[in-house]
Formats: structure tokens, sequence, C-alpha cells
């Protein structure tokens, strides 16, 4: 069982996953064209998956799992690294990638409450506070995003949904973190398998979806390919994931909050992008909320449901 990270190192790991995937938006645009969006995310993670291996050798955790935690690898593998990705990829091709950040940004609420579910560990009171003023950013930035698509109401209602699909599955799989046979796991031999069992199905669903492998020749792409593959999922995930073992997966999802946020200033310096009064609103009460939920004194230990 890995030992819990101190606030400073949360707030160092979460700066630089929120970082990372706040950029993300812009690569996965690119990264739709020539190869379908299935084979994208298979090959993203089979180079992921071959990273983590490598790290999880040289850092001495082995790849064996234990008998029991076999299912629990391929549950996080399906939920985190194949419905959740493909949703994501595929909603792309409906709305825009700010409407995609903003809906994913909900992530705190199903977190939390299947945490509390499925673990029984209830949302304290500081917690839920704290969300108000995040969920009231996400909807002012939700409500700035569509104001702006141009897709007909038919794609935005098919791209929400994909998005609150790929949410559901990510959700799932951080939960599914916390639990004990996943903690009994070290955390990068439960990636690596996670990825290797999420790799094996993207590339089965790619192939029933779209049909035998697609290359795009541009280098363009496989740059792409390799910072999403080696930075946005490898690192990312291997610094996410001791945040939810240690901060539980509902605090943890405010890094879903920020990312939008993170994307909307790149856009700003890359691709011009000009904030509205409901976009600056919504970052400040999202970033309000953030901050609050991170800084604030640790609720006491959850109350398990009763059976």
């Amino acid at each position: 069982m890995s030992a819990p990270l101190g606030r400073g190192t949360v707030l160092l790991f979460f700066c630089i996953i929120t970082l990372i995937w706040g950029s993300t938006w812009i690569v996965i645009r690119d990264q739709l064209g020539v190869v379908p969006a299935h084979w994208s995310v298979a090959y993203r993670f089979v180079i992921a998956a071959a990273a983590m291996a490598a790290y999880t050798r040289w850092q001495g955790s082995g790849l064996r799992l234990p008998p029991g935690a076999w299912k629990v690898a391929a549950l996080f593998g399906f939920c985190q690294f194949c419905v959740n990705f493909n949703a994501v990829y595929l909603a792309e091709h409906h709305i825009t990638s700010g409407l995609v950040a903003c809906v994913f940004a909900l992530l705190l609420i199903p977190n939390s409450l299947l945490a509390w579910a499925w673990t029984g560990h209830k949302p304290g009171r500081s917690f839920i506070l704290s969300a108000i003023p995040a969920i009231g950013g996400i909807a002012l930035l939700f409500v700035n995003e569509a104001q702006s698509a141009r897709a007909p109401a038919s794609e935005v209602v098919l791209g929400v949904g994909l998005t609150l699909l790929g949410v559901m599955g990510a959700s799932v799989s951080n939960v599914l973190q916390t639990t004990e046979k996943a903690r009994a796991v070290p955390l990068p031999t439960m990636l690596t398998w996670g990825m290797i069992f999420g790799a094996g199905f993207d590339a089965a669903f790619a192939l029933v979806v779209s049909g035998p492998p697609v290359f795009d020749p541009r280098p363009g792409y496989w740059l792409g390919l390799a910072y999403l593959a080696l930075f946005a999922s490898a690192l990312a995930f291997s610094l996410y994931m001791p945040i939810i073992r240690t901060i539980g997966p509902g605090r943890a999802a405010y890094s879903s909050v920020i990312v939008p946020i993170i994307a909307m200033a790149l856009s700003t310096l890359f691709e011009g992008y000009r904030w509205t009064p409901l976009a600056a609103g919504g970052a400040v009460l999202a970033m309000a909320g953030m901050v609050w939920a991170l800084t604030s004194r640790r609720d006491p230990e959850p109350v398990p449901i009763a059976d």
C-alpha cells in the first residue's frame, strides 16, 4: 500500500497534471482526421503501457499482480482507458473541445456520489460547500461555450452525451482506486496493467468499429501521440492516482474543474480566444471552489454506510 502524500506534494502534483491535461484538448483535436479516433486511442495506450512497464521494472515494483487483483486491473483499464477516452475522442467530433472540457469538469459529482455509495466515504461539509461555487463556475463556462458553439442541437446533445459517458467511465475507475484490493497493489504495477488491459480493449473495439489499423504519416500526428502517451497518460496518471488515494476521488476531481480554464488560457495564447464576462466569471468561481477544497482542513473520517 502506498503512503499518503503530504499537502505540498499533492498541490505540486495537482499543478503538474492540470497543466498537462489542460493542453491535451488542442492535441486531441489534431489527432482527429486520417486515423479513426478509436485507433488513435489504442496507439496512445500501447505506447503508454510500454512506458509504464519500463518504469515499473526500473522502479522495482515488479509486474506481478496478486490473483484477486486481475479483475480490478481489467475493470480499471476498461473504464479509464477504453470507455473514458473513446467517448471523449468521439465527443470532439460533434462539439468543441472547450465544451467537452466543461462537461468533463462535472467529474467531481459522480466521483463523490460513487465514493459514498461504493466505499461509504460520505462527502463532508467543507467539500459540499466548496463544490457550490465550483459547480456554479462550471455552469457559466458551459453556457459560454454552448452559446459560441455553431453545431446543430442534435450534434451538441450527442457530444454532451458521449462526454458524460466518458465522465462515468473515469469516475468508476477513480473510485475503484480507493478500494482495498486496488490499494494493496503498488500504483506503478496497477497503472501498467490497467494500461495494458485498456490498450487491448481499445484495439479490439477499434478493429470491430473502424476496421484494420490506419496510420497517419504526418510527423505532427506522431509527436502529438507521443505527448499524449508519455506525458498526458504515463506521467499524469502516475501523479493523479496517488492524489486520489490521499485526498479521495471527490477532491481529486477538481483537476477536471481547472482543466477547461487552462485550456481556455492556452487557447488565448495560441488561438486568439477572447474571454467573455461569462467565461471570466465562471473561471473565478471554479478557481475559488478548487482553492477552498484543497486548502480547507480535512473532514473527519467518513462514516461507512450501514449494511
